[in-house]
């Protein structure tokens, strides 16, 4: 009799516990309905002074900022956020995420084999860890989950987002987007989306959002985003993945220090993207941390013109 007793109270306690963690899920806002007024204006200021507002008009350029310092309350500032680019590497965050649902479904253990393949996919770009781990989880599992009414990373009411349909090595397409027809792109909401569930532990669950989020962590490759706020001396906590293919620059992140945290994100279709996205991180920082706009240091990447 105690034994059904204690089993029923902790079922009940099992439900409870679930509704706490979904309700707390809930609390964070659909970051569409983010939109600020301030940061779009800093935003746009910040990108004409930079001469990079012509690459914008010309679709050559898409930028997400999102402030969440505080992160229940969001605030977002985009130009171009719905325009699906070619991304290079950027779209191995998807491969991560699929892989972490596999780790959840208790169809992939996450062992010291698999965290070094996701360590060297993510901070190294390492494109045979990247393939390794598509063959791991499954080529269509990966789309299957951005696509999923759980995450929709990959939405075709806005244009697109986050796809991976291609090994990242030699080889054809194996599944490319339905929009678009790319083999490796996203859009700068979907992909500073991602980050915003992944900050607030809405990733698979909260504890396997902070082990991606660890994952994420101390960057290897130094450039664009890493090496400008190294050239600007901002001593940040950066979470990160880049990717680079011919004219294609992409880079996005979490960044983190002076009691501030924010979501950059920069999609680039330009011979001197990598420039310019080296030359924004800088700006944007200024813009979450109230400093004054640096020495407009683009005129070697201005916009194609």
């Amino acid at each position: 009799m105690l034994k059904g007793i204690l089993k029923a109270f902790a079922f009940s306690l099992g439900i409870i516990l679930t509704t706490q963690i979904a309700s707390a899920h809930n609390t964070y806002p659909n970051l569409r309905n983010a939109n600020n007024p301030t940061l779009q204006k800093q935003l746009e200021k910040r990108l004409k002074r930079l001469k990079l507002d012509t690459a914008v008009r010309k679709g050559h350029l898409a930028v997400a900022l999102v402030d969440v310092t505080n992160p229940q309350h969001p605030q977002l500032a985009q130009v171009n956020g719905d325009e699906m680019m070619y991304a290079a590497s950027l779209p191995k965050i998807a491969i991560l995420l699929a892989a972490f649902e596999r780790v959840h479904e208790g169809k992939l253990k996450l062992n010291d084999e698999t965290r070094q393949l996701m360590i060297d996919m993510i901070r190294y770009s390492n494109n045979q860890a990247a393939t390794k781990l598509i063959h791991m989880v499954g080529r269509e599992y990966i789309n299957t989950v951005l696509r999923s009414p759980k995450y929709r990373l990959y939405d075709t009411r806005y244009n697109g987002g986050l796809w991976v349909g291609k090994e990242y090595a030699h080889g054809v397409a194996y599944q490319r987007d339905p929009l678009h027809h790319l083999s490796h792109g996203a859009t700068a909401v979907q992909v500073a989306r991602f980050y915003y569930l992944m900050e607030t532990g809405q990733l698979v669950t909260p504890q396997l959002s902070r082990e991606m989020k660890a994952i994420m962590g101390d960057p290897g490759i130094h450039h664009k985003f890493v090496k400008g706020l190294e050239e600007s001396h901002i001593d940040a906590q950066v979470y990160r993945k880049s990717g680079t293919w011919q004219n294609w620059h992409a880079d996005s992140a979490i960044v983190q220090h002076d009691g501030r945290t924010y979501i950059a994100v920069a999609l680039a279709e330009n011979p001197k993207g990598g420039e310019w996205l080296k030359e924004l991180i800088s700006e944007m920082d200024g813009i979450i941390l109230h400093r004054p706009l640096q020495s407009a240091g683009l005129a070697v990447a201005r916009a194609g013109e």
